[in-house]
């Protein structure tokens, strides 16, 4: 067995569908390298720190821009897959210049523009090769692809930083503008989307003039509609076994628009949703627990993702899960509340050079592990 030690400096960058803006994470890595006689490699994690992390805004061109691309041509695509790039490059390229950072590589997850793993693709904006003409480092991209050409979801990836950086924990649990939730099993992680989260409750929000409901606290001044909650909890996915994934086109065309044409107040629409995703993790958590057969008398999980930061969402959940079984529902510090994606994409992008796997087939359902990731050398 051959064994080596690398510490590799990564800015993970993560564009998520909430439109929130661009995060990016510096993450320094001490990874641990194993090579066996078949020259299988794996990797231990020694230490990591988060050195500093900023969310940078879109601007609302970008952001209606990217709200309208999947209805637009192949040549638009084609375009804003390079103006994208750019754009990524210069914010990323003033984020290190301003935090004085020469990083070993940037990890770009882009932006989710189709995800049809069904049909043996996915497909993130931003081009790598632009990146790279604006940094000098190598870019990496294009993460899920390998995983769904072996026959995976391609998603969820955030087992990974689950398995890595927050082993104490049951469960992950990240609200961003999916729910998605990861949960350990043995030695390996069970891991799906579970439905939409921020897409729903920002695009909400945005009908009475706020980018977002600040705490929960429209949310929480409106009434539980049966019906409509009866309406969402009805899609069929929710009863497909895992491991399973959602695009964001099926969140706007499945939950969204019936949320939207539904005849009640957007506060009791609010108020619903919150409820309608506390359901949903409850379920699919006491699914694992059973499909699984897992019998800890205790469980913790822990909650991140700007949903997080709703108080009424998180109070929904807390109150759902308890009706699971012993569940506590746990926050980290603020910082990685909001830039855990991010930092999965730096971790993400250190396994990538490493060369060894970064995507998890106990998640994903692929037929093998991948080393996800098309490297683009720049400057």
């Amino acid at each position: 067995m051959m064994v080596t030690e690398q510490r590799l400096l990564v800015v993970g960058l993560m564009s998520g569908s909430s439109l929130d803006g661009l995060d990016l994470a510096a993450c320094d890595f001490h990874l641990r390298i194993e090579k066996n006689e078949d020259d299988s490699p794996s990797a231990s994690l020694l230490s990591w720190n988060l050195k500093t992390a900023e969310t940078l805004p879109f601007s609302n061109d970008w952001k209606i821009r990217l709200r309208e691309l999947p209805h637009q041509s192949a040549l638009e695509l084609a375009l804003a897959h390079a103006h994208f790039g750019r754009y990524l490059g210069e914010l990323t390229a003033s984020f290190l210049e301003r935090h004085h950072l020469s990083p070993d590589a940037i990890a770009s997850h882009g932006h989710t523009i189709f995800h049809f793993p069904e049909h043996g693709m996915t497909f993130q904006l931003g081009d790598g090769a632009a990146i790279s003409s604006a940094v000098s480092c190598p870019v990496i991209v294009d993460f899920r692809s390998t995983d769904i050409a072996w026959g995976g979801q391609g998603a969820p990836l955030a087992p990974l930083v689950d398995q890595y950086l927050f082993s104490e924990f049951d469960g992950c649990l990240n609200l961003g503008g999916i729910a998605n939730l990861s949960w350990k099993v043995g030695n390996s992680y069970v891991a799906f989307d579970v439905t939409g989260a921020n897409q729903l409750l920002n695009a909400l929000a945005q009908k009475k003039g706020q980018a977002f409901d600040e705490d929960g606290k429209m949310a929480a001044a409106g009434k539980l509609n049966t019906d409509l909650l009866k309406e969402l909890d009805a899609q069929a996915f929710f009863e497909k076994p895992y491991p399973k994934s959602l695009g964001n086109h099926w969140v706007q065309n499945e939950l969204l628009k019936p949320c939207m044409a539904f005849q009640t107040t957007i506060e009791n629409k609010l108020h619903t949703v919150c409820i309608h995703v506390a359901r949903q993790i409850a379920a699919h958590i006491r699914q694992i627990i059973q499909r699984e057969s897992l019998s800890k008398s205790q469980y913790r999980l822990l909650a991140t993702g700007g949903g997080a930061n709703n108080s009424f969402l998180m109070n929904c959940i807390e109150h759902e899960v308890a009706q699971v079984g012993n569940i506590t529902l746990e926050k980290p510090n603020e910082q990685l509340v909001g830039f855990k994606e991010a930092a999965l994409m730096a971790l993400m992008g250190a396994l990538r050079l490493a060369e060894v796997p970064n995507c998890l087939a106990s998640a994903t359902g692929a037929k093998r592990n991948a080393v996800g990731g098309a490297i683009y050398w720049g400057g």
